[in-house]
């Protein structure tokens, strides 16, 4: 008898191997599509109280944590009598309590489940702050006609992840030089304009007016300082930790640290020692509250690392801010492909003080020297025109951005064809 043994090289093994795992994804995945447009479906995805089951305008929000951006404008097509569609994935969005007659809120799953959904939508108009459409998960669902960015901050345009809002049909822009980024990214990747709208910022818009009202209240007579890091490697307290902290208590003002939240989760063991090693005090509090305007109107002046928190503290609280400066990678984001230095890069550096090893020491008189001292006249200055740069048409941002949005849905539904991609 004779045997016939069957030799394959590992190379050639790999290769196959690698051939009959890449059909098997293709197929889970495939499958596993389909059996989420079925689900989609017979859980009544499909909505019904509008006419063709078309949505006019839809709101798509991560999540809770986006709420102080969107909250002005569904307030504004409220006012208006005008519907809108406010679609969350967060199940205690604030939206969802709210006793809207024109603003339908809608919890449509955590994750990949919102994300399925929104890739179904059936709607004129899709609103969201989400980037990275059609460039990973999230798809232009061919039941929808025109997608619309509004940003979450009053910062560069092409600081997103690379393609981040390129497959938008229009951005909500609040200065000039973010549509001066979005039209030099347009001309080299060859692609269409899109529709660049000055609106302004409607959440800060609600948030002067929130200070405006609070002005003068709660007031202490001695500087107050708010820590409020970001997290990770970079941050000040995983750079600077407990000798950092020192530093703040001895200069005998009032220190308020507000961690971010995600490291109580991924920090915990660095947290947990900090504030076991600095419990709270009369002069040290540490601070988790869910919202962050009490902190940020009791302080004197902010601490943090490249946030967008800065920015919110510096123009719309007009006070002083120092910050650190982590290592950032541009390949990964669109400004690689700018030859001009991004506008947060060159505004920070006038509006705020940075911290470093070498005035690590000198952190008493830093904040001073911001507070009312001889910087603080200079990045008073440096404040006012950072807000003629980046925030146009101010106290009207919610006013303009619905403008927008039902003068565009009024075009849409003249034309058939609007979904033009």
């Amino acid at each position: 008898m004779t045997t016939i043994t069957l030799y394959i090289d590992p190379g050639t093994g790999s290769m196959l191997f690698s051939i009959i795992i890449g059909i098997t994804g293709i197929l889970f995945f495939a499958l596993r599509a389909l059996w989420i447009k079925f689900k989609f479906v017979l859980s009544g995805g499909r909505v019904k109280d509008t006419e063709g089951g078309v949505l006019p305008v839809a709101v798509f929000s991560e999540g809770k944590r986006y709420w102080n951006v969107y909250e002005p404008v569904l307030d504004e097509f409220e006012k208006r009598q005008k519907d809108i569609w406010y679609l969350t994935a967060s199940s205690d969005d604030p939206a969802l309590s709210r006793d809207y007659k024109h603003v339908h809120a809608q919890f449509i799953g955590e994750g990949n489940k919102a994300i399925s959904r929104m890739n179904l939508i059936k709607a004129d108009i899709v609103l969201s702050t989400t980037p990275s459409l059609d460039v990973f998960q999230w798809k232009r669902s061919k039941g929808a006609k025109w997608y619309v960015h509004i940003p979450h901050a009053p910062v560069d345009l092409n600081m997103y992840r690379m393609f981040g809002l390129d497959y938008y049909d229009a951005i909500l822009a609040s200065g000039e030089y973010q549509i001066d980024q979005i039209r030099r990214l347009e001309k080299m990747r060859e692609m269409p304009a899109k529709e660049m709208v000055l609106t302004g910022i409607p959440y800060m818009d609600s948030l002067k007016a929130k200070i405006e009202k609070h002005a003068g209240k709660d007031r202490n007579n001695s500087p107050v300082v708010l820590l409020a890091p970001s997290w990770g490697s970079n941050s000040i307290l995983n750079r600077y930790g407990s000798e950092f902290i020192s530093k703040l208590i001895s200069t005998g003002y009032k220190i308020i640290i507000r961690p971010h939240p995600q490291s109580f989760t991924s920090e915990k063991s660095l947290i947990d020692s900090l504030m076991s090693a600095f419990p709270s005090t009369d002069m040290l509090e540490w601070n988790r509250d869910t919202d962050n305007f009490g902190v940020l109107n009791e302080a004197d002046i902010l601490i943090s690392d490249f946030s967008g928190i800065i920015y919110e503290f510096s123009l719309a609280f007009g006070k002083p801010v120092i910050y650190t400066r982590p290592d950032f990678d541009r390949s990964v984001y669109d400004c690689s492909w700018d030859d001009e230095e991004p506008w947060t890069f060159t505004t920070l550096p006038k509006i705020g003080r940075e911290l470093t090893p070498e005035n690590f020491g000198n952190i008493a008189e830093l904040i001073e020297s911001c507070i009312s001292g001889s910087d603080s006249v200079e990045l008073s200055e440096a404040r006012k025109k950072a807000i003629s740069e980046t925030w146009c048409h101010m106290g009207e941002g919610a006013a303009r951005t619905a403008d927008y949005l039902i003068s565009k849905l009024e075009e849409l539904r003249k034309e058939p064809d609007g979904n033009k991609k």
